[in-house]
């Protein structure tokens, strides 16, 4: 397999009330949560969005593509991969979408989830799985 380019990106993980963010890198394969942004019926304030990648300026931006676990489409699919060509429309970053069947619940597992979701969002270790999805398996991603 050859060797990818040395390059941060950051993950989204998608949602009408709020936004998951994830940086990941490729020199050292690492991922980490960044933040969780509030979101309006699926819409972060994009002012907020631009300031995150002015500061990461990320080379790829990644969102998670909410299959159903036989791999068909969702019904958020549609919303999910609108906002990923809104990302890639408004910034001019490249955007990929990345499954992420489970990525939730594995990022509850990971975190000892207990609380309330409202309370205790689990949405930037969501991001966090989906960018080492990404990772590990580049040539699973699609455009939106």
């Amino acid at each position: 397999m050859p060797e990818r380019p040395e390059l941060t990106a950051l993950a989204f993980d998608y949602g009408l009330r709020q936004i998951g963010i994830a940086s990941g890198q490729t020199v050292t394969g690492s991922a980490s949560p960044l933040t969780v942004i509030p979101a309006r019926d699926g819409q972060p304030d994009w002012q907020q969005v631009e300031k995150i990648l002015k500061e990461w300026k990320p080379r790829i931006l990644l969102v998670g593509l909410p299959l159903n676990m036989d791999g068909s489409e969702s019904d958020f699919c549609a919303r999910a991969r609108k906002f990923a060509r809104r990302l890639e429309g408004r910034f001019g970053i490249e955007t990929r979408m990345v499954d992420e069947r489970l990525s939730t619940r594995e990022a509850k597992d990971r975190s000892g989830y207990r609380q309330s979701y409202r309370r205790d969002p689990v949405d930037n270790l969501a991001a966090q799985v989906i960018m080492e999805t990404w990772l590990l398996e580049p040539e699973r991603c699609v455009a939106p």
